[in-house]
């Protein structure tokens, strides 16, 4: 701190004003204490002076004529002097392997100089729209057609973790489907696709990857929306998430499935999980764990509180811009009181 650095002993020998001696600046080489029962003026961030042992701040002290009087009745030995060594030792290990490099590791790294990191890259990332209906964004859809939207969304939502990825398109036909999807397994660590994976005749995406090698751990969970959601590893480098094709569901299981998974694989361990406090009374008739959509924002005591976001179904991508995030409301029950507390998947806003 900005102050006088003194010999403890003096104070402790009764002496309560003190000659200022000289200065000492952040960034001067250091100087040392001539004069018993004097003192050198010390700013924030110079290296202590020889000589002297503590720190008295400017608030706790009056300067007249050259002298500095302490004002205060007692100190203690070492105050305000932050000694070499006391953050860490050398040889002591700063960062482990296997941290997401922030803000403060960055900041750790160069205050010791360390202008070099080997790191992890971020996966290559394929995403993947399945479907006859699609068509591109920039055309007129047919009365039996519709604009591809998911991918974009996923794509939009990588970047804005700076991860980016390749947008492609496959036909429901079996062999077209296995013949686009074998080089793009083989160039890239992480499939996210889109539609193809629930009970129609049409929806050839499992069959297609588990003959490409694509070892299926589950397919199909008990949630509503995106119950159909496929998930499936290439001997333990590759990963495959097959999301079902309705706007909402695909956004869901991404947020729910995908995020938390790529933020542990990145050794993100700041990742948490949060949870939120209904609104209103909420009652939904069915025996599958429901995703509601919600608005998060924090009440006057700074609780997190979810407020129901009406929508028209997995279909609704419009609803997606009035909510900010999916709460999750466990199966086996049907009211859900105001007040309770449920996990909570924001994606954007208040977190």
């Amino acid at each position: 701190m900005d102050g006088i650095a003194i010999r403890y002993d003096d104070w402790v020998s009764g002496t309560k004003s003190y000659l200022i001696e000289d200065l000492q600046a952040a960034g001067m080489p250091q100087k040392a204490l001539k004069t018993q029962h004097a003192c050198i003026e010390v700013m924030t961030g110079a290296v202590l002076s020889a000589g002297v042992d503590t720190v008295v701040p400017y608030e706790d002290i009056t300067i007249v004529d050259g002298k500095a009087t302490i004002n205060v009745g007692e100190i203690k030995k070492g105050k305000n002097v932050h000694l070499r060594g006391t953050d860490r030792k050398a040889g002591d290990v700063l960062l482990e392997p296997r941290r997401m490099i922030g803000t403060p590791e960055i900041a750790l790294m160069a205050s010791n100089g360390v202008t070099e990191v080997k790191v992890t890259r971020f996966p290559r990332i394929a995403i993947i729209s399945t479907g006859n209906e699609l068509v591109e964004i920039d055309q007129q859809p047919l009365p039996h057609q519709i604009r591809k939207s998911n991918v974009y969304a996923l794509a939009a939502e990588l970047r804005r973790l700076g991860i980016s990825s390749s947008m492609h398109h496959c036909n429901d036909d079996r062999d077209s489907l296995k013949a686009q999807l074998t080089p793009i397994v083989e160039a890239h660590d992480v499939l996210l696709l889109s539609g193809g994976v629930s009970m129609g005749k049409f929806d050839f995406v499992p069959e297609v990857l588990e003959s490409l090698g694509v070892t299926r751990h589950f397919h199909r969970i008990r949630q509503k929306p995106g119950k159909p959601l496929w998930f499936g590893t290439v001997a333990e480098s590759k990963v495959v998430f097959a999301f079902p094709g309705n706007p909402v569901s695909t956004f869901l299981c991404f947020h729910r499935y995908f995020i938390p998974w790529l933020q542990i694989s990145l050794g993100n361990n700041h990742f948490l999980q949060h949870y939120a406090a209904l609104t209103d009374d909420f009652n939904v008739n069915t025996p599958l764990t429901y995703f509601l959509q919600v608005n998060l924002y924090h009440d006057n005591s700074g609780r997190l509180m979810a407020k129901p976001v009406d929508g028209k179904g997995s279909g609704d991508h419009a609803n997606l811009s009035s909510a900010n995030a999916f709460l999750e409301l466990p199966a086996g029950e049907s009211l859900f009181k105001k007040g309770e507390m449920f996990k909570v998947f924001p994606y954007r806003g208040i977190i």
